[in-house]
């Protein structure tokens, strides 16, 4: 890392720490040549490839922007849709790519808005997939009916193991 003020091509790492939930890592450097310490910020871009082969950095800012219109209307707060967006990138990042299809996630925010709110998710869900027919919305609505008839049935079994 070359020295902001003296320009020396080298420079020697003091002292490392994670910023912002381990996005970050800061580093205290110090310059052999002319003895003052600065800091840099290090940080792994992730970017995302649009359908038309545009690649972008990653943003929460926009899955919270489009989280943010589905939930339009509905008893959601804006923790709740941030900590949606955080949990997103989260699993964006785990895949270890530096480069990931927009539609990975666009499917990464599927799962958690469909806990948050499943009309939110219906009308996220309607635009992201490109629902043509109310066909595609019963179906859509059967399957979240499905989920629900099974986490209803597991709890049952769940109270009736703990009760017997």
């Amino acid at each position: 890392m070359r020295c902001p003020y003296c320009r020396h091509a080298d420079s020697r790492v003091v002292d490392s720490r994670e910023a912002d939930d381990g996005q970050l890592i800061r580093r205290r450097r110090s310059c052999p040549e002319c003895g003052k310490r600065f800091t840099t910020v290090e940080e792994a871009v992730l970017a995302v490839v649009k359908r038309s082969g545009v690649t972008e950095p990653f943003s929460r800012t926009k899955i919270i922007g489009g989280v943010r219109k589905a939930c339009q209307g509905r008893p959601v707060d804006d923790d709740s849709i941030a900590l949606l967006a955080q949990r997103v990138e989260e699993t964006v990042r785990a895949k270890g790519a530096a480069e990931i299809p927009s539609h990975e996630v666009g499917l990464a925010i599927l799962g958690p808005l469909r806990d948050l709110d499943e009309v939110a998710y219906l009308r996220f869900a309607s635009v992201y997939r490109s629902f043509d027919s109310l066909a595609d919305f019963e179906r859509e609505i059967e399957t979240l009916r499905a989920r629900a008839r099974e986490g209803a049935e597991a709890g049952a079994a769940e109270a009736a193991g703990r009760a017997g």
